[in-house]
């Protein structure tokens, strides 16, 4: 009662001095409506104020050591050789030019005109010497000086990977038994190595792949006959334009010492092995699927690629015996890696062998945390037809298994952009690059890639015709390169470019 009392007398004394009770009620209202909107504005400004949730990538360690006060190198030319890990290396220049924007000489097909000599108009965007600055250049070609240093500008840095050409013959034999007619005709490698001038016949196309690749690649005559002289002639001639040449089987160390030179991240140089063929057959040891491979395209050769899905893995055994005769058949390879490799440890007693070990262990660190970030079952390279991702699955070449990985799943945005930059198969960089540089001409679809429209070596080949895939991608080529820099037409001016159709079988 007491309490019923009290309320009717402050609801009469507020009613009779402040005004009616629905006023209160409305003043309150509007009290609550401006409290809640006040709350929720410190909310939503700490949530927009709050630094997003740091990628991986982003972290200290991304950065590495310390490089001083140098600064990034941005214009490099890597020759691109086969067999020799090359792909990796190209990986991480997409990499390095895509997040910062650079410009790449990209090829009007999938390689810069290889085998023939390298040209400039074999690049995508050319318009004759320094009318367009190019950052970096690592597509296959052959080497050709001259024409590179009409492309790239004159601080560019120069390097190129090479390898022993025992192993590189072995992968070489793998990959390219299908296009080489030296290697298609031998049972294994072994049978081969035996007797090589049996199956070698230097006419004929595509055997280069057979006899000194690297010599061939660095643009020089592969069938030349062995000298002292000629070796090092040849040898000077690297060096004069190469200021690094990495080696294939200390690839760890090669990558400390490009950081150093290019004055780059460790990320920058953080990779997983791209292109790498399965060692050892699995439960099913013929080929599945129906990919035509990389090389067999770029041979022209497609249809025959396509029937070799089924043969076995090829023979790549070999004698110590037979190991010696390789590196006399490939002995002005084998004088080019016994010289680089001497000058390889050279640079490394330069760099200090402790400093080296402590920054390849820092590297190898760094790949295995993002592998775990980045990769399903730890990293673990898988067959192509396990990847679900179409667009990352990498191509296969001749009748050896070409491995890929696949995204561990839940990843955040900025750190899924990265991980896939790291495992996307060459090929398919190559296509969103070229969108990226030149987004009103006409693309090749990425998802119709893995549905047998397949591209390599310069052009689209589809299983059951590759003359319509060449005209599909070479009618536009040639309709943009009508006319050279200086207004003169191409198909006189440039002997390369003569015949282009029919050309683009060879590569």
């Amino acid at each position: 009662m007491i309490f019923r009392r009290r309320a009717r007398m402050l609801r009469s004394l507020v009613c009779g001095r402040l005004g009616p009770v629905w006023m209160w009620k409305a003043l309150l209202f509007f009290v609550a409506i401006a409290f809640a909107t006040q709350l929720l504005g410190i909310i939503f400004n700490k949530s927009s104020t709050q630094p997003a949730a740091h990628s991986i990538f982003s972290s200290p360690d991304a950065q590495g050591p310390s490089l001083g006060s140098c600064q990034p190198h941005t214009h490099i030319m890597f020759l691109k050789t086969h067999k020799t890990a090359s792909s990796t290396v190209l990986n991480m220049l997409y990499r390095f030019g895509e997040e910062r924007n650079l410009r790449f000489a990209l090829p009007l097909g999938y390689q810069l005109g290889y085998p023939l000599p390298f040209n400039a108009h074999r690049v995508k965007g050319y318009r004759g010497p320094r009318a367009t600055e190019f950052h970096i250049m690592g597509n296959h070609m052959r080497f050709n000086k001259p024409e590179v240093e009409k492309v790239m500008p004159a601080d560019t840095f120069y390097f190129s990977i090479i390898r022993d050409p025992v192993a590189l013959a072995e992968s070489s034999f793998a990959y390219y038994k299908e296009v080489a007619p030296a290697f298609r005709k031998a049972k294994g490698l072994g049978d081969f190595v035996d007797d090589p001038n049996k199956y070698y016949d230097p006419r004929l196309r595509n055997n280069h792949y057979a006899r000194n690749l690297l010599w061939f690649d660095f643009g020089m005559d592969n069938n030349a006959n062995f000298s002292v002289e000629l070796a090092q002639h040849g040898e000077a001639m690297i060096r004069q334009t190469f200021r690094l040449i990495l080696v294939s089987e200390y690839f760890d160390q090669s990558m400390i010492l490009l950081r150093h030179a290019l004055c780059w991240p460790l990320d920058a140089v953080v990779s997983f092995s791209l292109n790498a063929r399965q060692q050892k057959p699995s439960s099913n040891s013929v080929m599945s699927g129906s990919w035509v491979g990389k090389a067999a395209v770029a041979a022209g050769v497609g249809a025959r690629a396509g029937r070799s899905q089924g043969k076995m893995l090829p023979n790549l055994s070999l004698t110590d015996h037979q190991r010696e005769k390789l590196r006399q058949w490939n002995a002005l390879d084998w004088y080019l890696y016994k010289a680089f490799n001497r000058t390889f440890w050279e640079d490394i007693d330069k760099f200090g062998r402790a400093q080296m070990e402590q920054e390849v262990a820092l590297l190898r660190m760094r790949r295995e945390i993002l592998g775990r970030v980045c990769l399903k079952d730890g990293g673990k390279p898988v067959e192509a037809y396990r990847i679900r991702d179409k667009n990352i699955r990498p191509f296969q070449s001749g009748v050896v298994k070409i491995l890929g990985y696949e995204l561990q799943p839940g990843l955040d945005n900025a750190t899924r952009t990265a991980c896939l930059r790291m495992i996307r198969p060459e090929i398919q960089y190559k296509d969103l690059l070229d969108s990226k540089q030149f987004p009103r001409a006409v693309q090749p679809q990425l998802g119709q890639q893995g549905q047998g429209l397949l591209a390599a070596g310069g052009a689209f080949v589809r299983h059951d015709s590759s003359r319509t895939g060449e005209k599909m991608m070479m009618g536009e080529a040639e309709m943009e390169r009508e006319r050279d820099w200086d207004g003169s037409r191409i198909m006189k001016s440039n002997q390369t470019l003569k015949g282009v159709r029919e050309k683009e079988r060879l590569r």
